[in-house]
């Protein structure tokens, strides 16, 4: 792991995302602002996926810190004919959760694909990708340059 004994703690936070895009099968199967599969509603557990992956980075990733987060939220919202999947993740450490964001983000997209894929196969995950970090030596929005 890098040594972070010598960092000051701040206030880190990372926003990812990721795009799953749905066939029409999967969407006739939409019921207000959810799918509902034969497993259950699709967004309500890739949210739940999405939060306890955050909390587990550290070991699913090799070389990952444990981190206490302080806040996770995955928002699931259908654009057209792709969920987007946002997941914002912060606290209060040494190093940033730019991993936690991102693992976030796509574990809900992987429960998305196994909840409908009874429906189709044709369905693809795509853009897993850090939107913004904030904290920490440098800042980053996507689309942009270093802090700024």
């Amino acid at each position: 792991m890098v040594d972070v004994g010598g960092k000051a703690v701040t206030y880190r936070e990372a926003v990812a995302q990721a795009v799953v895009d749905l066939p029409q099968e999967v969407l006739a199967q939409t019921q207000g602002n959810d799918i509902l599969a034969a497993k259950g509603p699709v967004f309500q557990t890739a949210i739940i996926a999405a939060t306890q992956a955050a909390k587990k980075t550290w070991d699913l990733i090799p070389l990952c810190h444990p981190i206490a987060l302080e806040k996770c939220s995955v928002d699931i919202r259908l654009e057209k004919t792709s969920a987007v999947v946002t997941a914002t993740v912060a606290c209060h450490h040494k190093t940033g959760v730019e991993m936690e964001a991102l693992t976030a983000a796509s574990v809900a997209a992987l429960t998305i694909y196994d909840m409908c894929k009874a429906l189709s196969h044709d369905i693809v995950i795509r853009e897993i990708r850090l939107l913004e970090k904030t904290g920490g030596k440098s800042d980053y929005r996507a689309g942009g340059s270093p802090n700024g």
